[in-house]
């Protein structure tokens, strides 16, 4: 089951940590390469999530996966994950250490869809039009292709929406239909 606040917890501790010895990226790129192995391997995952499989047991599987692919911290952190029976939390724990990462770093993350692959230019012209408007200054662009659109973009950046796409516009028409905007109504 979903618990936001204990995976929070838990990653605020270990970029703190991560802060403290001076390992921070470090720590990140162990992050990001754990959660790249949780969503290549279902297996793992359920391996982790099972209440069936004992602890130590999991203990010995994560060993195997982990041992000398990862900092001494990370390995100490997801071997102290599974000695407190959370272990079935590790995904949503790397997300939130991921997030608060870039939190703590000042990284915006920013999701462009297309109805087409947008080239690498493009990609930089909207990073760069994004700096001048706006107070972000370290830019993560994600790309998306979403075929529906028709046309034009959907442009998310925190809690700002920007959609352009043909879709949107044909259904705003639709409402406007709707609601007969065009025609009086006679009574």
């Amino acid at each position: 089951m979903p618990n936001p606040r204990l995976a929070s917890r838990y990653a605020k501790s270990l970029i703190d940590l991560s802060v403290e010895k001076d390992q921070l990226e470090t720590v990140f790129a162990d992050m990001q390469w754990l959660q790249q192995l949780l969503k290549a391997s279902r297996d793992f995952v359920n391996l982790l999530r099972s209440p069936i499989v004992k602890s130590a047991r999991k203990k010995k599987v994560v060993d195997a996966v982990i041992t000398g692919k990862v900092s001494e911290i990370t390995d100490s952190f997801v071997h102290l994950v599974i000695a407190k029976g959370r272990e079935s939390n590790l995904g949503e724990i790397i997300t939130s250490f991921i997030a608060q990462y870039k939190q703590h770093k000042n990284i915006y993350t920013v999701t462009l869809t297309t109805a087409v692959p947008v080239t690498d230019e493009l990609k930089k012209s909207i990073i760069d039009q994004i700096r001048k408007t706006s107070e972000m200054q370290n830019i993560e662009l994600e790309t998306t292709v979403d075929q529906n659109l028709i046309g034009g973009f959907v442009l998310q950046a925190g809690d700002k929406l920007i959609d352009t796409s043909v879709a949107y516009g044909l259904k705003q028409i639709a409402r406007q239909f709707e609601n007969n905007d065009f025609v009086y109504k006679i009574r």
